[in-house]
């Protein structure tokens, strides 16, 4: 973590519970609509599952005082949700990867179907569901 803030990737900001929980609102309110359009929409399915564990992620890091510049973006959600709450945010990883091979494709891209839009709603609500046990149990608190 403070090689993030070392390098610019994250930066403090004021600590806010309720950014947090216009976040969390967000975040819930996008893997809801994933779920509708996922057979529908594979590509618009997975985007809104992605945006739904970014925006999980950021809203533990508004609790903390942090967020990602510009320079980190959201390889340094990534890299901060993993080194400090596991696993379970290690899919975020591939769902980053994914959706940016789908938003920025060449021509051997593969257009993303319905089993990639389920694999990323599963995923995305593990993220969810995992950012929101964090910030109800009370234990997040200012990154120091």
């Amino acid at each position: 973590m403070d090689r993030l803030l070392d390098n610019d990737e994250l930066e403090r900001v004021l600590p806010s519970d309720d950014l947090a929980d216009r976040l969390m609102s967000d975040a819930k309110a996008h893997l809801a609509s994933a779920r509708e359009i996922q057979l529908s929409d594979p590509p618009g399915a997975y985007q809104l599952a992605y945006d739904a564990a970014r925006k999980a992620c950021a809203a533990l890091l508004a609790v903390q005082g942090l967020r990602a510049t510009s320079s980190g973006g959201h390889a340094a959600v990534q890299e901060a949700m993993t080194e400090q709450f596991g696993p379970v945010f290690s899919s975020f990883a591939v769902l980053r990867r994914q959706r940016r091979a789908s938003e920025y494709p060449d021509v051997d891209t593969p257009t993303l179907n319905s089993d990639d839009a389920a694999y990323g709603v599963t995923e995305a609500g593990n993220i969810v569901d995992a950012a929101d046990r964090l910030l109800a149990s009370g234990k997040i608190s200012p990154f120091r």
